[in-house]
């Protein structure tokens, strides 16, 4: 007979941790595996494919001419917050010929990230009115690669016809304190917002 330490037995074998889901969403080639790999305390799920010659015409590379890969389904990533609070970050393809997976991806969700990457604006108007049409709380992560910065945050907010109390920050996504701070954020936002207490 196996004894079981009784003390071992209640620390372990309690309620499973409460799951809150976040989305990390934005255009192709913003930072969005890049953010849930710098942030993930487990090695992150990641569906990622060499762009190929298909590619040519579908995917707009403009400003992004290096990249060679892409997510085709999601990016996962998870943070124990604490023995009873886990976070699962879903990171979702950028391509709109993808877009109906965010349909499937967004239940559950209490909240998002949106990336912006300052070359592209542009590519981050879907994410943003796909949220605002859900009433889904999101902050945005304006993605500074290599520390640049070709706009300041009000001419960032201008372009992207931000509510005021939507709050962004600018940074290099790549820094995994950058990416804990930008997730803090939108834990204040939704606390903020009444949407968790």
């Amino acid at each position: 007979m196996v004894s079981v330490d009784s003390d071992f037995t209640s620390r372990t074998v309690g309620a499973a941790p409460a799951a809150v889901k976040i989305l990390v969403a934005g255009g192709f080639g913003v930072g969005k595996t890049t953010l849930v790999g710098a942030v993930s305390e487990v090695a992150p799920l990641r569906t990622e494919e060499y762009l190929t010659v298909a590619s040519v015409g579908v995917d707009d590379v403009e400003g992004v001419e290096r990249k060679t890969t892409t997510t085709v389904a999601m990016d996962f990533g998870r943070i124990m917050v604490s023995p009873r609070l886990v976070v699962y970050l879903f990171g979702t393809p950028g391509q709109e010929r993808f877009w109906f997976m965010w349909n499937d991806l967004v239940h559950g969700a209490l909240g998002a990230v949106v990336l912006a990457d300052t070359r592209r604006l542009e590519s981050s108007f879907a994410s943003i009115d796909f949220f605002e049409s859900r009433r889904i709380p999101f902050v945005v992560g304006v993605n500074c690669f290599h520390g640049r910065r070709d706009r300041d945050e009000g001419e960032v907010r201008e372009a992207l016809d931000l509510d005021p109390e939507v709050p962004l920050m600018m940074g290099d996504m790549r820094e995994r304190s950058v990416g804990r701070d930008l997730l803090l954020s939108l834990a204040d936002h939704l606390i903020r917002t009444n949407s968790i207490t």
